[in-house]
């Protein structure tokens, strides 16, 4: 990929993996509008997943057509499809299978939440897929930092509880799901391109989501409005950017660095939802926001021997 941005700049690298936090974090509220203008219910996981099969096809179309521009040509990659495949299976089908059905069992902020798990699972992983990546201390305690203002921006105005059941144990798993793809697209990247790995994987993944998806309630149940389908098109392309951004820099710095920029989601999809949903806010969320920042300043601070481009 031949990059007028300098991908390896720390501070464009930060910009970049922020912007790409803010696309994810929206996604929460848009979902739950979604799921409110195509009338699907949280007993409706079929539909569900036909919605998230829609979304990333359409995505996956978005990322291979913004490769075609800026290559200015179709480049084919022979002998890539396993790799593909396997990205596919944990980034797209798995983690958004049990993200979509999670979400309608949850709330746009306890969802938000969970997904800071992701940061954990992410250096966990790659402290074992990675020598040049070993988890040190100064990155657990920028772990357990900005964990506590993803904790902390949930607090609601009264109690500040939080409710466990089926639907955060799947948000779980699809932020464990959504790690090892990452560790994937890692170790993948170093010799398939991003573009061309991230728009492959979200089309495998998202025809897994339709057939799913449609077994029980056919392939076109909805009737889409103009809102609707604005609504579609945002969430694709919010998807074909993010993980396009975030694949692309995860082939030039480590997982440990790039991936703590992920406790960013919960926060502005808590904010988001605040704003869009008019889901409760907490007098905390901006001193939270000083501790998920912290946090992040604090592990990328912490060595790393040698690019991790070359790691193995």
């Amino acid at each position: 990929m031949k990059e007028k941005i300098n991908l390896k700049n720390p501070w464009i690298a930060s910009a970049l993996a922020i912007f790409a936090c803010l696309l994810w974090g929206s996604a929460f509220p848009f979902i739950k509008i979604g799921y409110a203008q195509l009338e699907i219910t949280k007993d409706e996981p079929f539909e569900q997943l036909l919605f998230a099969g829609y979304r990333f096809f359409l995505a996956s179309l978005i990322i291979l057509i913004l490769m075609i521009m800026i290559k200015g040509k179709w480049q084919y990659q022979p002998g890539v499809w396993r790799p593909i495949l396997f990205v596919g299976l944990f980034q797209t089908s798995i983690q958004y299978i049990l993200f979509y059905i999670g979400l309608s069992m949850s709330t746009g902020i306890q969802g938000s939440i969970i997904a800071g798990t992701s940061t954990f699972f992410s250096v966990l992983f790659a402290h074992f897929a990675f020598r040049n990546d070993r988890l040190t201390g100064n990155k657990l305690a920028g772990l357990l930092i900005g964990f506590f203002g993803v904790i902390m921006v949930n607090l609601s105005k009264d109690a500040g509880t939080f409710q466990w059941g089926w639907g955060e144990w799947l948000l779980l798993f699809s932020s464990m799901a959504g790690s090892w793809g990452g560790i994937l697209v890692k170790k993948y990247t170093r010799t398939i391109d991003p573009l061309y790995l991230s728009g492959f994987q979200m089309l495998l993944g998202s025809l897994a989501l339709l057939v799913l998806g449609s077994m029980k309630v056919g392939l076109m149940p909805f009737t889409f409005t103009t809102a609707s389908l604005a609504t579609l098109l945002y969430l694709s392309l919010l998807s074909a950017l993010g993980f396009a951004i975030w694949n692309t820099l995860l082939k030039y710095h480590a997982v440990s660095k790039i991936s703590m920029f992920k406790f960013f989601v919960p926060v502005f999809g808590v904010f988001l939802s605040h704003l869009i949903l008019q889901e409760p806010l907490s007098w905390s969320s901006l001193i939270a926001l000083l501790f998920v920042v912290s946090g992040i300043l604090l592990v990328q601070k912490s060595k790393v021997k040698k690019s991790l481009v070359t790691q193995s």
